[in-house]
């Protein structure tokens, strides 16, 4: 295995040390005492439910604002949701807490988007009334959007983040969908969406694993929006592997594991766990890239579960079973990418492969960004039967032969700045 070159950007690599555990265990204490943050449950006490959590995090969110030159404001975007004869048994008044660093450029469209799900659920999913801590699902989450708000405030950044915490996701993903279907609808150009959700345990039910070095990334291949509008060439191309959500998945690996030491990212090739659903999959329905990241190792002792003692088994999702050094490390992959992202060129336009002639060489060309400063590309390079981009080749040029066949292999290109953003990946169309 050949050597490996870390560049990491000073500006970043300041923002994870600021990232702290300590900040991430008071968020989650605060959030479980609330009580239960059901759905559900009432939106009118001060100090137990779910409205009272929703007011909450506004507060810390507008705590922020003070620090950011103007740059973040906060809302809590409300909707009301009638009876749906499955987990709402009356009219809801629902809410999604969003706060919004507004990006620098006034040319850049580009959002990134942070999320995890604010409401919590018992045994009985019904259940408004009882104790429902929700510290790990998804508390973590929370707490995670919570800290990079927190951080990301106080710096600037060409393109716009948004934080949000969501309700109603224990209900059937209600406030993802309202989000992803209003942006849609508003034509906003969200390019990522990185959604928490039950990622600050560290140990599993059952098979007793514990583990704190490694994170689960979940990303669809073949895009669920308009997939019929777009198999025929997915197929002829071989691009099963190569949707945007998958694109996605690559690039938090990547930056991931260049800036938090002592994590590793895994790739899990479906777009949830085996049969279940998360808040990422409003986006990638609406046509968006958007990927879960959730902690190796579930404890389903401490997931929907009441709070309870049975069989000498302690059940119930309390922050006394959760690692907040690992919560730390999964935050700050978050924080990484959204910078990274964030800071980066827009991605190249009208990335195109050659193929007017027979060749076993490969000729890639592209246009400049449409914002950014560019100082140059990365060409992407890797085997059809590979999980990663295996090479990085640095080019000034918008034009280049490769002595690579495209029989054999895959390409994209990224555009990257002086400090080393890159942007994410743009997998070349064949070019007339």
């Amino acid at each position: 295995m050949a050597q490996t070159i870390i560049n990491r950007d000073p500006e970043i690599e300041q923002m994870l040390k600021e990232v702290s555990a300590d900040s991430l265990h008071g968020y989650i204490n605060t959030l479980v005492s609330f009580g239960t943050r059901s759905t559900i449950s009432t939106n009118t006490n001060s100090t137990r439910g779910i409205g009272a959590a929703k007011n909450w995090v506004l507060s810390q969110f507008n705590r922020f604002a003070q620090q950011s030159g103007g740059r973040l404001t906060a809302y809590i975007d409300t909707f009301t949701l009638q009876p749906d004869g499955k987990r709402i048994d009356s009219a809801v008044f629902m809410g999604n807490v969003v706060a919004t660093l507004k990006g620098t450029d006034p040319n850049d469209d580009r959002v990134f988007l942070i999320s995890g799900h604010l409401d919590s659920r018992r045994s009985n999913v019904m259940d408004r009334v009882g104790d429902a801590p929700g510290a790990n699902d998804d508390g973590s989450g929370s707490a995670a959007v919570i800290e990079c708000a927190r951080i990301m405030s106080k710096h600037s950044f060409p393109a716009t983040i948004i934080f949000i915490t969501v309700s109603g996701e224990e209900q059937g993903l209600l406030g993802a969908y309202h989000m992803a279907e209003k942006s849609k609808k508003a034509g906003i150009n969200i390019e990522a969406v990185l959604n928490n959700d039950i990622m600050g345990s560290n140990n599993s039910s059952g098979t007793d694993i514990i583990n704190n070095t490694q994170i689960r990334v979940f990303s669809e291949g073949l895009p669920f929006f308009e997939l019929d509008k777009s198999a025929k060439t997915i197929r002829q191309l071989g691009l099963e592997n190569d949707g945007k959500a998958r694109q996605l998945a690559r690039y938090v690996k990547e930056t991931g594991e260049r800036y938090v030491d002592n994590l590793h990212v895994v790739m899990v090739y479906r777009n949830d766990r085996f049969l279940r659903g998360g808040d990422h999959t409003p986006y990638v329905e609406n046509g968006y890239a958007a990927v879960r990241i959730t902690e190796m190792n579930e404890n389903y002792y401490h997931q929907h579960q009441d709070v309870r003692l049975q069989n000498n088994i302690q059940y119930g999702d309390l922050a006394s079973f959760m690692d907040f050094e690992y919560l730390r490390k999964n935050t700050c992959l978050n924080l990484a990418n959204l910078a990274n992202l964030s800071k980066a060129p827009a991605m190249p336009q009208n990335v195109q492969v050659d193929v007017k002639d027979l060749s076993n060489y490969t000729r890639l060309y592209w246009n400049a960004p449409k914002t950014g400063n560019v100082k140059g590309y990365y060409i992407l390079v890797r085997e059809t039967t590979s999980a990663f981009w295996e090479k990085k080749i640095f080019t000034t040029e918008r034009d280049v032969t490769l002595p690579i066949s495209k029989d054999n292999y895959f390409f994209a290109v990224q555009s990257v700045d002086e400090t080393g953003n890159e942007s994410l990946a743009v997998v070349p169309l064949p070019g007339k």
